[in-house]
């Protein structure tokens, strides 16, 4: 018979701007550091195969990964000392799943999804990709809260959402990461019922989570929040703290937690 337990579990998410670059910079001794049962990463430019035998066998976690088909690119990939029910990384479609940009746990009644969401900078064509991208992960997640489970997703969004949430709001309305069209976007996601963790605790301005690094930006705090966890709105009581870990260094962006009970399915 199937045993399912509350349990409160700690997830931490970062986009580590390289995995492999990270390793050299003490990423893992930050996983050690932190005790996270769930470490989600973005961009980790990396596949299983090429990976030192130090990042794939971290005591105490399984690492599961979703890489793009392009080397050095995009990429996400999960370390859990809770062994899902069941993983995915693939959602069926070519553009998206080639980039190897989301991964899913599925535990009982719950999902969690770690996503690296496209940057939209590089040209309208990479912009008009991000909004298709949006606009799919949307519907996909609604799937699955429709089927009555808990969905939590994490990674970095490259959107700033309020002008509350980067530095320089005015001189960025018509960069990408503030356009009007992918604010709204997470306008869409809380009006879907989903829920921005970070600010049912800490509704002051100053807290981001990436900061440029040719201009230094860092040393100034002139920064943007890009990453995120979201959850559906069944589980808002179940949130214990949700924060950013801004000390932490070794990418250009710094780490997000979130604390919550969820039921396990063992």
């Amino acid at each position: 018979m199937e045993k399912k337990e509350d349990q409160k579990i700690k997830i931490i998410s970062w986009n580590v701007n390289g995995i492999r670059a990270a390793c050299k910079k003490g990423l893992i001794d930050f996983i050690g550091k932190y005790d996270a049962d769930i470490y989600c990463f973005q961009e980790t430019k990396a596949s299983r195969d090429q990976l030192s035998e130090e990042l794939l066998n971290i005591e105490g976690y399984e690492a599961y990964f979703s890489s793009p088909f392009k080397k050095g690119y995009s990429g996400v990939s999960i370390y859990s000392r809770i062994r899902p029910k069941k993983i995915f990384s693939d959602v069926g479609i070519k553009e998206f799943d080639n980039e190897g940009r989301i991964i899913g746990f599925e535990f009982a009644n719950n999902i969690l999804f770690n996503v690296y969401f496209p940057n939209g900078g590089a040209s309208p064509e990479r912009l008009a990709y991000k909004m298709r991208f949006y606009d799919f992960f949307l519907g996909f997640i609604n799937k699955y809260r429709d089927s009555e489970k808990s969905v939590i997703f994490c990674g970095d969004v490259n959107t700033a959402h309020k002008e509350i949430d980067l530095a320089r709001p005015d001189a960025n309305k018509n960069n990408t990461g503030f356009l009007p069209q992918e604010r709204a976007w997470i306008d869409r996601v809380i009006g879907s019922g989903y829920v921005d963790t970070f600010r049912l605790f800490d509704r002051e301005p100053g807290n981001y989570t990436w900061w440029d690094y040719k201009t230094r930006a860092r040393e100034r705090n002139v920064g943007w929040r890009l990453d995120y966890f979201f959850t559906s709105g069944g589980l808002t009581g179940r949130i214990t703290d949700s924060y950013i870990l801004n000390k932490i260094m070794g990418s250009d962006h710094c780490p997000i937690v979130l604390e919550v009970n969820i039921e396990i399915q063992y």
